[in-house]
């Protein structure tokens, strides 16, 4: 079996899948799994000369776990050391001032890990850097998929696919199969997202929250790296920033060049902050598909499963919000297709 994206989604479901003793190849356009779930590595150099690494976790910044499911995986995933709790010092928002601690969760050391324990399994074949361009019948007339990577086709015929990656491209590859899914993805749109990354010289005056979520401007949210549990501590010397910018924002400016991105949201941090800051090294990232928009006016299932084709789709547009909606569509797919197995 295929799963063409390594996100939370396809990570779930190829997972599930190996351990019902099914043969996993994941397929997936960047250099390792996570999609959102990412960190970007940032190194830089002093004014000495001296190298310096650090983590930057860019992506989706936590999530939590409201559904029993996600409750259970959650836990055992605490206990294998694969998750730590995070309790960040909130403020701004609607409340004008200090938000009430609230319980998420990290990967650790760094958000891809999830995604890459669950693929550690001896039943799944890893394949990055492999953007997949077309899904096809086999050319004998056999049951199964062949599945072409930039023009190439793969050697081996595939049982069954799963989709998982965002609505738009999944669109491209079910068209010619099932357009009905293929109308259902192009109408579930995703909003972008810009992000402001880098490390800074600490600030003449420290700021005392983890996470600021400012009432306006073009920042939803900042968070300050050096709080989060797993990841290496800051030196005293040094500020470690994320910036997520609002939807509104980064839709206006979603084709603005980089350059230009990162001055605006550099001076809005520092107006946030009533100082500048001098950057040690910073950077920005546009997520072209960051954001799900939930629609309740549209009852969608938690997944697509064509059992005939061995075809399937799962992502976080179909479970539900974000990371927990992501794993229980990933779940849920491989579930409905253990039932009746091509």
């Amino acid at each position: 079996m295929a799963v063409v994206g390594a996100g939370l989604a396809g990570a779930a479901c190829a997972r599930a899948l190996a351990e019902a003793g099914h043969n996993v190849t994941v397929l997936d356009k960047a250099r390792g799994p996570g999609g959102r779930l990412a960190t970007r590595r940032v190194e830089w150099f002093d004014a000495q000369g001296q190298a310096h690494v650090c983590g930057l976790d860019h992506g989706t910044p936590w999530f939590d776990a409201r559904s029993a499911a996600m409750r259970q995986f959650v836990d055992a995933a605490l206990t294998a050391g694969w998750l730590a709790a995070w309790q960040p010092r909130i403020v701004g928002g609607r409340s004008g001032g200090a938000a009430p601690v609230s319980l998420h969760y990290v990967a650790v050391p760094t958000m891809p890990t999830l995604c890459q324990r669950l693929l550690d399994a001896p039943a799944l074949t890893r394949l990055w850097q492999h953007t997949v361009t077309a899904i096809k019948s086999a050319e004998d007339g056999s049951a199964g998929w062949q599945v072409s990577c930039a023009g190439e086709r793969l050697p081996r015929v595939f049982d069954a696919v799963m989709l998982a990656m965002p609505p738009a491209q999944a669109a491209v590859l079910l068209r010619p199969w099932r357009v009905d899914w293929a109308e259902q993805a192009e109408a579930t749109p995703m909003s972008p997202c810009w992000t402001l990354l880098g490390v800074s010289e600490a600030p003449g005056r420290p700021a005392a929250w983890d996470m600021a979520l400012p009432d306006s401007g073009p920042l939803a949210r900042i968070v300050q790296h050096r709080a989060r549990p797993g990841r290496a501590m800051a030196p005293a010397d040094q500020a470690h920033w994320v910036a997520h910018a609002r939807v509104q924002w980064s839709q206006a400016h979603l084709e603005h060049s980089p350059a230009g991105v990162q001055a605006q949201l550099q001076e809005a941090l520092a107006q946030v902050l009533g100082q500048p800051l001098r950057w040690h090294h910073v950077t920005v990232h546009r997520w072209r598909y960051a954001l799900t928009q939930p629609d309740p006016a549209r009852d969608l299932p938690a997944c697509w499963w064509d059992a005939t084709q061995g075809l399937g789709v799962c992502g976080d547009f179909l479970g539900g919000y974000g990371v927990e909606g992501a794993w229980l569509s990933g779940q849920a797919l491989a579930a409905s297709v253990l039932e009746g197995v091509v």
